[in-house]
């Protein structure tokens, strides 16, 4: 009985080396993939816009928390409501572990569900790493125009001129939703800004009225600080469920909705378009990258967001932080392209008209 006892231990003590063995050499061999090269962080849009800053943030902090601690390179690749970068993750960049996106339009999984044909991804295959921040919108108006509420839109005889990236863009998907519930309503929106620093000329200029996009935005940069400063823009309605504590005096979406009595369907269509909030700034890389690499870059992004370095520079850019791990984005994306086949076919009939 002793000896069996004894061999039991020695059993178990031999696995215990083995397993601590196995994952050494498995560290060893990610260290070495990633020592002395670069990882390529893809981002949708143009230089100088949120969506760009963060990627840039990205590519600066989380290398360092990679074993082997490649270099960081950005590649911007704007185009098509950042379909062009989006479609390049999927089919052409190489599922290595060497390429991720860094930030995205978190409304691209819409265009795959109404079947655009210029999508060539499948949003469910991708590899979630995390993201640093939730998302809830905000409409920008000009002050000079005849709009202080949805109501007024809603009333209005010539429709507000709104500026887009695109169909992807959470503008667009806003607009042809208040549309849909909200009828008479109108918005025209106006397509093909290649990002945010155009769409905030053409506000300037005058070619259009208003652009919907993130209140972390907003509040982060310029122009929109001096902009709010010289009463140059109001707020017409945010997207979150609760009224963000600097926009006290701005009506919610949800809050419209429950004015006008939205019925359920309708309120289901809100929530499916509204989702792409909780998927904030996402980061992820090619289906069909090996575990451990995206065990790594998962674990990366982890330690990126507890890094006093990281928080420092997140604080003087005036980011806001509200994480979500690669996992809970797997099931959140999961979630929203399972969708049932009248939603799918309402959401065609709104998304889809130009």
């Amino acid at each position: 009985m002793k000896k069996s006892t004894l061999a039991g231990e020695y059993f178990l003590m031999v696995l215990v080396a083995l397993n601590v063995a196995s994952v050494s050499l498995g560290n060893a061999q990610s260290e070495s993939f990633y020592k002395g090269k670069t990882l390529k962080v893809v981002v949708g849009t143009t230089a100088g816009s949120l969506y760009d800053v963060w990627a840039r943030t990205v590519a600066a902090h989380l290398p360092r928390h990679i074993p082997g601690n490649p270099d960081g390179l950005i590649q911007n690749m704007p185009g098509a409501g950042h379909k062009i970068a989006t479609n390049y993750m999927y089919n052409v960049a190489k599922p290595d572990g060497l390429t991720i996106i860094g930030s995205i339009l978190p409304g691209m999984y819409l265009d795959q569900l109404v079947g655009r044909p210029e999508v060539k991804y499948d949003w469910a295959k991708f590899v979630w790493i995390g993201s640093p921040v939730k998302g809830d919108s905000q409409m920008t108006m000009r002050a000079d125009a005849p709009f202080k509420s949805i109501d007024d839109i809603r009333k209005a005889k010539e429709p507000p001129r709104c500026g887009t990236t695109g169909t992807s863009g959470t503008d667009y998907m806003l607009a042809r939703l208040l549309e849909e519930i909200m009828p008479p309503l109108k918005i025209h929106s106006v397509l093909g800004y290649p990002g945010g620093p155009e769409l905030d000329l053409g506000i300037e200029r005058g070619e259009i009225q208003c652009r919907t996009f993130t209140i972390e935005t907003f509040f982060a940069r310029e122009p929109y600080i001096t902009w709010k400063k010289k009463g140059f823009v109001r707020n017409v309605y945010q997207t979150g469920r609760k009224r963000d504590a600097r926009l006290a005096d701005v009506q919610t979406l949800y809050e419209v909705m429950d004015g006008y009595k939205t019925p359920e369907d309708g309120r289901r269509l809100a929530s499916v378009i509204l989702a792409n909030g909780t998927l904030g700034r996402p980061i992820f890389t090619s289906p069909g990258t090996p575990p451990d690499r995206v065990k790594m870059l998962r674990e990366a992004f982890q330690k990126m967001i507890k890094d006093p370095i990281f928080l420092e520079d997140a604080k003087k850019k005036n980011f806001e932080l509200d994480p979500i791990s690669g996992e809970e984005l797997e099931v959140i994306v999961k979630d929203v392209m399972t969708q049932p086949p009248e939603t799918i076919a309402r959401l065609k009939k709104i998304l889809t008209q130009q």
